[in-house]
């Protein structure tokens, strides 16, 4: 493949309407042919793909490349998501180390698997309680908004400390921070927003401390004068926005996989917790929601593939490909939740990978569980051809999800 300026592929690229779980061909091309190659991203400006599993985990834990989007080099995944990150500090998605790491810890501890692993019977509690109000429903029920979205809204407003009747606030703002086609003045908004809510929520916090997140950083960080209250509250947006959305998408994608599987779902229905918590890694593996790849800047000149990457230059490392790479995976693109996938990329890789991921998993692991279990003739109520997946937002999922039994 050429990379003259008028043959860069532009990324991201469309993915085939017929196999909406795979990502794009062109990119299963791309790595097979040219793994670290130049392609055009939204402004017009280059940027170096990664495709291969063992290249993109190198970029991803290699201190050379940077996060931080106040480098002129850093590719954005669109204009807002640009102002975004510029805008954001601290932000421990935008911060290299040192600085990240010292961010990280002060919200590490509330992420540990063995807090975490803590909170099961209340993720099952809720799953119940939504399964029990989808019953009384009249069908078809959207999942979506009825299953996969409130859960993980609950969960993550009662960790923090926020109270779940905002949540139509936060959804509202949070759609407009993952949609690719938002304007600047729109994300401007919606974070001024945002912060400003959480920030006077931790001041409150200050006074009256309650069991939470943001309680804990009020006392520990803004009390003893080591962050004020809208630095804890930049900390902690982040949370607030990913810790739903990630989550909801990939069990209405999940459910639907399982679905256009009856072997793999037979197993997973049947299964105990082992070939569950197996078969979430699998899922994790195969959808790779986050589908615009991780953004970094080369600080230094550094070799990838073979390719010599420059100082200034950005870099997308491509992990949901890398994912499907046949190196890393025996038959990568078969769903199979027999598969050890682990060391799957979905949660990233190196210093920046997902502080959530235990939270996911056991919120995943439950819902799809119990969802299954207590309904099991569970279907889509329209055909799969009628289901709008939505491409255009920062995380791959769907607009709604209508399902019958």
């Amino acid at each position: 493949m050429s990379n003259t300026a008028t043959e860069l592929p532009y990324f991201p690229m469309p993915r085939d309407s017929k196999c909406p779980f795979s990502p794009p061909p062109e990119l299963k091309r791309i790595q097979q042919e040219t793994p670290v190659s130049k392609v055009r991203i939204w402004d017009g400006r280059e940027a170096w793909l990664v495709t291969r599993y063992d290249d993109v985990r190198f970029v991803l834990r290699d201190q050379r490349f940077s996060v931080n989007p106040h480098h002129p080099g850093w590719p954005p995944m669109s204009a807002g998501q640009g102002a975004t990150r510029r805008d954001l500090k601290p932000n421990i998605f935008a911060l290299d180390n040192p600085v990240h790491n010292e961010l990280r810890r002060m919200q590490s501890a509330d992420f540990r698997i063995a807090q975490i692993e803590g909170w099961r019977p209340r993720v099952q509690q809720l799953v119940d309680e939504a399964i029990d109000a989808m019953l009384e429903m009249p069908k078809p029920v959207d999942l979506w908004e009825a299953f996969a979205l409130k859960i993980p809204s609950i969960v993550i407003c009662e960790l923090l400390g926020v109270a779940y009747e905002d949540s139509e606030f936060f959804q509202h703002h949070s759609d407009r921070l993952v949609k690719t086609g938002s304007t600047s003045e729109e994300i401007g908004e919606s974070m001024d927003a945002l912060r400003g809510f959480l920030r006077d929520l931790v001041e409150k916090k200050v006074v009256t401390p309650t069991e939470d997140i943001l309680s804990r950083m009020a006392t520990q960080q803004v009390k003893e004068g080591l962050l004020t209250a809208s630095e804890v509250a930049d900390l902690c947006v982040m949370l607030l926005i990913a810790g739903h959305d990630t989550t909801s998408n990939t069990i209405c994608l999940a459910t639907i996989l399982l679905l256009q599987h009856p072997d793999q779902l037979e197993k997973f229905r049947n299964g105990d917790d082992e070939v569950v918590a197996k078969g979430v890694e699998e899922i994790l593996r195969f959808l790779d929601v986050p589908h615009l790849g991780r953004r970094r800047v080369a600080l230094e000149d550094v070799e990838v593939g073979g390719q010599l990457i420059r100082a200034g230059e950005g870099v997308i490392a491509a992990q949901m490909i890398a994912d499907r790479d046949e190196t890393a995976f025996e038959d990568p693109d078969k769903f199979d939740i027999d598969r050890d996938a682990r060391h799957h990329l979905g949660f990233g890789f190196g210093t920046h990978q997902c502080l959530g991921q235990p939270l996911v998993r056991v919120e995943v692991q439950i819902a799809l569980a119990t969802l299954f279990r207590r309904i099991p003739t569970l279907q889509l109520a329209v055909p799969m051809e009628e289901i709008r997946f939505d491409y255009d937002a920062l995380v791959y999922g769907v607009h709604e999800l209508p399902m019958t039994w």
